[in-house]
């Protein structure tokens, strides 16, 4: 992990200035200008407690002020001149900040509290401009030293500019009112919106109705053994999420080329085979289709990063800079075991566990869902009866499932030659997507249509429910409704049906499909 540059006390660092003849960033005139027209305009404060912070001000005395100001807004008291002073009393810093008559002094001074806010905005910005010279200061003073890694030099640094740019410097205890107010403003906007989905949706509707969208700072497990479909899986999610419901989406692929990942795209929008659309050998009816399909695609907010061996680092400074220059809403991990620690571990576990909780610190730090794919171990595949996966199954690590918001396996039946459920129904071109772990939600499962000819998941279309007996947790499902309730059993379907695979003849992992 990196280590974070030090957060000195803030005040006037002169010593970076010495010998230079010059001053810190200040506007000591608009802080006494601000700080006295809070203390004669009871809505003084409302305008510019989104703005400043006591930090912010250059001189200690004001800073002090403003802190005893904040108490006062806090506690729904009054804020003048008598209060102000009392409170600072209370706080045993009236004298340090020279007494009532300087309170009386910054009041004074003012004879209009119309340009406070434009006034508040410049000693933010002086504040700015001095973190960055301390920043630089820090990054010089590591740069000299040589006694850290390049790599985590730069991880720091980047850290600390994007923090500033969030406004986010220094993470405090946030008292209760501040985050209920937060909450109800979430709650305000999910009931605007028309699906009732307080995350980012899916595309997939049960799926959306289950988990209610993708939830900002959730880190989300999909695992499954290769040939189930888990690339295919995120990337109709991600076109889903993109071109309809136009959300930004990144894709980090570190097992497959981002030409390879678009071919497999445009084979699913535009429902040409895979092997045909490679060749080239279409109709003049088939080229005009796909460009139609590709046109709908170029405009799509969808990133992707196919870095090999792609480290926590890495991908930590990249998301960021997606999230705040090109709007990303969500990132999609393929897959997480290929993803490097940055740092020797003793034990592939241990890099592992490394790996799964730095995502979820990621996924906090910039507030959006991170997605990312996991293998399962070999288990599966020797389990008598239906082959479902199990949270036992996550490979390489106990701490992935730990450290996830959401565990999502996907099985595919009909891929070990079982054809019929325990009911009859056929599972042919049926997957079940199986929430078996949802920190904030039910745990339930989802019967989507996998079209393998375009390698697309999609909502099923009057295909029947398959009936599941074995749940991952009995008493959370039956305590839920049916989410597939209301479908029509239907025997028929539109793909191409594989041939039954004969017992023992399961294709190597190497040569998996998907």
């Amino acid at each position: 992990m990196a280590k974070k540059f030090v957060q000195q006390k803030q005040e006037p660092n002169e010593s970076l200035f010495a010998g230079t003849g010059k001053v810190p960033p200040q506007a000591i005139d608009f802080e006494e200008s601000v700080l006295g027209a809070l203390m004669i305009e009871k809505d003084a404060y409302l305008n510019i407690s989104e703005i400043l912070r006591p930090e912010h001000f250059y001189k200690e005395e004001h800073s002090k002020i403003f802190e005893a100001i904040i108490q006062l807004s806090k506690e729904h008291r009054p804020i003048d001149i008598n209060t102000v002073a009392y409170q600072l009393k209370i706080n045993k810093e009236l004298d340090n900040v020279g007494g009532t008559a300087y309170l009386i002094n910054l009041t004074n001074r003012i004879a209009s509290t119309a340009h406070i806010e434009y006034h508040a905005r410049i000693i933010a910005q002086k504040y700015t401009q001095r973190e960055l010279i301390r920043i630089g200061a820090e990054i010089q003073k590591k740069g000299f030293e040589d006694t850290d890694d390049v790599a985590n030099m730069i991880d720091s640094a980047e850290q600390e500019i994007f923090e500033l740019s969030t406004g986010n410097v220094k993470k405090e205890v946030t008292p209760v009112s501040v985050v209920l107010a937060q909450a109800y403003e979430q709650l305000q906007e999910a009931a605007k919106r028309e699906d009732g989905l307080s995350g980012v949706p899916s595309g997939f509707n049960a799926l959306d109705k289950l988990t209610l969208g993708w939830q900002p700072s959730d880190l989300i497990i999909i695992a499954a053994r290769p040939a189930m479909g888990k690339t295919a899986f995120v990337l109709s999610m991600a076109r889903n999420m993109a071109v309809e419901k136009n959300q930004g989406v990144a894709v980090f692929s570190l097992e497959m080329a981002s030409v390879q990942l678009v071919n497999r795209i445009i084979s699913s929008e535009a429902e040409i085979e895979s092997p045909v659309l490679k060749t080239g050998k279409l109709s003049k009816e088939q080229w005009k289709h796909l460009e139609g399909k590709m046109k709908v695609l170029e405009n799509a907010p969808l990133f992707i990063d196919d870095t090999p061996s792609l480290s926590i680092t890495e991908f930590r400074s990249k998301i960021r800079r997606l999230v705040q220059t090109q709007n990303v809403k969500i990132a999609i991990i393929d897959y997480l075991q290929l993803m490097s620690a940055g740092d020797k571990m003793q034990s592939r576990e241990q890099e592992i566990s490394t790996i799964s909780r730095s995502l979820k610190a990621i996924a906090k730090e910039v507030n959006i869902p991170i997605i990312a794919l996991s293998q399962l171990n070999r288990q599966v595949e020797t389990r008598t009866g239906n082959k479902r996966p199990q949270l036992s199954d996550l490979r390489e690590s106990g701490a992935i499932e730990q450290d996830a918001d959401m565990v999502i396996f996907i099985h595919r039946p009909e891929y070990y030659g079982l054809l019929t459920d325990e009911n009859g129904n056929s599972t042919v071109g049926k997957a079940e997507i199986i929430v078996a772990k949802h920190r904030n939600g039910a745990v339930d499962d989802v019967i989507l249509e996998f079209k393998s000819q375009f390698t697309r998941f999609c909502d099923p279309e009057d295909v029947g429910p398959m009936v599941i007996q074995s749940r991952m947790n009995t008493a959370a499902a039956d305590s839920q409704p049916d989410i597939n309730a209301g479908f029509t059993p239907n025997t028929e379907f539109d793909i191409v049906t594989p041939a039954t695979p004969k017992a023992g003849s399961l294709p190597n992992e190497s040569n998996a499909p998907f």
